[in-house]
This record gives structure tokens, C-alpha cells and sequence, in this order.
């Protein structure tokens, strides 16, 4: 008998695991198991082969220049491949800690104050990841219940939307303004609701080239602050920017706004060391954020991969620390090649589009018979020996980027030359 005033709870505090296990049995029973003969699940069957393994393999088919995939064709700086080598003969090739090695956390957080002003501790917010995929699926896997809703701008790059689908979320995009490539600050208000857990930015912005202005990071800031939500920046592309903008750290736009000063514990920064120093096969990379945020993604990261690439670590710390000279020259060269890529695409007849960062540029190949963007490209191989990805593939809804194409400059200037002269045939 229940008393009254009291709950069955209260009268006997096993009846809510009782409950509990009942409710679990009925929805367990109303699901339809996979096939067997189908061992992958549901929630990632959306993701098979991707985009950048299709055309990859037809540059590899037809011998087509690929311009596809946002891999470097040359080495990154030899002081930083040599601390790697040194590291390796001096024996660092064991485990390091979960969080990192210190040498490395503390290289974040020296470059977080020289180029942002932000100070972090490295011991309670900053830890080094498996690049920096790892580092936003473990934060998504830490922050989010199935059926929490993440919101995404569109274009994203892909592996976003596989992490959300692990952590059993559900996404919801927003779309860049065209050609012009704005936030619609009103869309993305209309996007975020009560579901809402976190909102995923990328800033220098893969596929676009876009560099998000501080107007537009402080209103998405407002935005999350007005709902209590996350916002996962990803920012690897920081110190590739060309034509005097600006990066702005999203952390640092709210650090010097006090009224955004609610948000600073739900910001998570991201970044890695493959796309500043082209050592994108080492898969280093770190995030930054408030103590308790950085301890639930640890208690995730601690059964993914623990950590890795031990002699790398102190590599990219010695990277991190080189004067600010390197990073501009870096930026500088990849500025030039954006140049003539951007010049070669004029010529063969698209419209150049963003290019203010990262190191894609966009070009719409509608005028020359590009209105299906997918199709033009798994033909282009063929008619001229290039390789591009259809931003489509970026897209949740194909119509919203029908003739726009991602290519990738981060090739040596006579692969591009050669690239250019390829695509002109194009125009004939």
C-alpha cells in the first residue's frame, strides 16, 4: 500500500529500478533488430564509403591530379621532423599520459596566450588527441544523450555528421547564405530549441574557405548563451588565412565580451598540427576548455585510444613555439598557390568562390555544364584529368550547393601549373 503524500519511491527506493528496467524491457521490444547478415548498425549505415575514398580511387584509376582530398604533397618544417626523429632515438615511444605529455600541454597553452590572450591551465584544460577528428567525436560521445539534437552549418565537413550518429544524436543544419557565405543568425536561432545540446562551428571553414567574423562568432556566442548549449569550435585552420583577415578564436571573442561570460564553460576549442606544420599523417591534435569539461572527454578518450604518437608530441611543441615568421611564410606560400589555382579556374570558366582561409577554394562550374555537381565531378577524371569533390557531399540537402566544387591547393606549385593546364581543356 502507498501512503499517501509519500511516492513508491520513497517507500521502497528499488521499485525505480524496477520501473526503470520494465520501461527499458517495453522499448527494447519495440525495436526492430538489424539483420544479421547486415553487422553494421543502423545509425551509421548513412555512412559507407565517403567522397574523398571514391575520388581518390578514380585519381588513382585514370592518373587524374588530385585536388580531392586536403592532403599536403610535401613535408612540413625540418626542425620539426627532426625533434620527431630525435624523440624517437631518445627512447619516447612509450605510452605518454592520457591527457598528454606535458611538454605538448604546455606548448597549447602558450600558443593560446600569445596568439588569443586566453590563458589555460595545461594540466586541467588542454588535452591531446588523435587529431582532431578524435578530439570532437570523443567530446560529442562525452556531451551528448541519444536523441539530443546538434546543430551544424552547412556545408560541414563529413566526419561531423558520422560523430553525431555515433553519439546517437540527431544533427540539424543550417545553411551558409550564398554566394556571399554569411550565418543567418535568424536561421540559426530558429535551429537551436530545447533539444539542442551543442552547436558544431568550424572556423577557418572547410569545404568554403569562409573566416567567420567576430560579429558573426558573438551571435552564434549569444545564441548558445540564450540556450544553455555547447559550442564545439574547430579550428585547424587558424593560421591559414590570407588577404588581411583575421582568425578570431571563438574563446577569445567571449572571453572579451562580459556578457557572454556564462558561455565560457560551454566553449570546447579544437585544433591539430597536420594542416599548420603538413604532418597530417601524424594525427596529433588538442582540445581546450573549462575542467569538467575536459575530465568528461578524457573519461571517453580513455577507451578510444588512450593517447598516441609519443616521439610526435615534443615535435609539435617545438612546432608550436617556432617564431611567428614561419607560421607567415607558411600561410604566405599557400596564399600564392591559392593565386594561381583561383586564376586557372577563372580561366576554364567558373566562378571562384571564399578562399579567405584553409586551403580549398570553391569554384561553381555551372556555366560550363556543372549544374549536378556530383556527376561533374566523377566525370571531370576522365575529360581532363583532375580530381574535385562536389560540396553536395558536404551538404544534408544536394540542392543547397547543386554546382559548387572543393578543390584542394595544398600541392606544389608545378602540380598546380600542371592542374591548371589540365583544366583549361575544359573551356574548348
Amino acid at each position: 500500500m502507498v501512503r499517501r503524500g509519500h511516492t513508491l519511491q520513497e517507500i521502497h527506493p528499488l521499485a525505480s529500478i524496477h520501473t526503470l528496467a520494465v520501461e527499458q524491457e517495453r522499448d527494447i521490444s519495440s525495436l526492430q533488430l538489424a539483420p544479421m547478415n547486415r553487422p553494421l548498425v543502423r545509425r551509421m549505415q548513412d555512412f559507407d564509403t565517403t567522397v574523398f575514398a571514391v575520388m581518390s580511387a578514380l585519381a588513382a584509376q585514370t592518373g587524374a591530379i588530385n585536388l580531392g582530398q586536403g592532403f599536403p604533397d610535401e613535408d612540413g618544417p625540418a626542425p620539426v621532423l627532426r625533434r620527431a626523429m630525435t624523440a624517437i632515438e631518445d627512447g619516447i615511444n612509450q605510452y605518454p599520459p592520457l591527457r598528454g605529455s606535458q611538454v605538448l600541454r604546455e606548448a597549447v597553452a602558450a600558443h593560446q596566450h600569445r596568439f588569443y590572450g586566453l590563458d589555460c591551465d595545461p594540466d586541467q584544460e588542454i588535452m591531446v588527441t588523435a587529431g582532431a577528428t578524435e578530439a570532437m567525436t570523443c567530446s560529442l560521445l562525452a556531451l551528448c544523450e541519444p536523441h539530443d539534437e546538434v546543430v551544424v552549418i552547412e556545408p560541414y565537413y563529413d566526419a561531423y555528421a558520422a560523430a553525431i550518429a555515433l553519439a546517437g544524436a540527431q544533427r540539424v543544419g543550417v545553411a551558409l547564405t550564398l554566394p556571399d557565405l554569411t550565418v543567418d543568425l535568424e536561421a540559426l536561432r530558429a535551429a537551436v530549441g530545447p533539444r539542442t545540446r551543442a552547436i558544431v562551428l568550424n572556423t577557418p571553414h572547410n569545404p568554403t574557405g569562409k573566416v567567420f567574423s567576430q560579429a558573426e562568432l558573438a551571435g552564434i556566442a549569444k545564441i548558445a548563451l540564450d540556450h544553455d548549449c555547447y559550442i564545439l569550435v574547430d579550428e585547424v585552420y587558424e593560421h591559414l588565412v590570407y588577404d588581411g583577415a583575421r582568425h578570431h578564436c571563438l574563446a577569445a571573442v567571449v572571453a572579451a565580451d562580459p556578457a557572454l561570460a556564462a558561455l565560457r564553460s560551454r566553449i570546447l576549442t579544437i585544433s591539430s598540427a597536420g594542416k599548420t606544420f603538413s604532418v597530417t599523417g601524424w594525427k596529433v591534435g588538442w582540445l581546450s576548455g573549462a575542467p569538467e569539461v575536459i575530465a568528461a572527454v578524457a573519461t571517453v578518450k580513455q577507451y578510444v585510444t588512450f593517447s598516441g604518437g609519443a616521439p610526435f608530441q615534443p615535435a609539435i611543441a617545438a612546432g608550436l613555439a617556432q617564431e611567428d615568421s614561419v607560421f607567415e611564410e607558411f600561410a604566405d606560400s599557400l596564399r600564392r598557390r591559392r593565386d594561381l589555382l583561383a586564376e586557372g579556374l577563372d580561366a576554364a570558366g567558373m566562378t571562384v568562390l571564399g578562399g579567405q582561409g584553409t586551403y580549398f577554394l570553391l569554384a561553381d562550374a555551372t556555366d560550363i555544364g556543372g549544374v549536378d555537381a556530383d556527376r561533374f565531378c566523377r566525370e571531370l577524371p576522365e575529360r581532363c584529368g583532375v580530381v574535385a569533390i562536389p560540396v553536395s557531399a558536404f551538404c544534408d540537402d544536394p540542392t543547397t550547393a547543386p554546382g559548387l566544387i572543393r578543390f584542394a591547393y595544398c600541392k606544389r606549385e608545378e602540380v598546380l601549373v600542371e592542374a591548371v593546364r589540365r583544366l583549361s581543356a575544359l573551356r574548348r
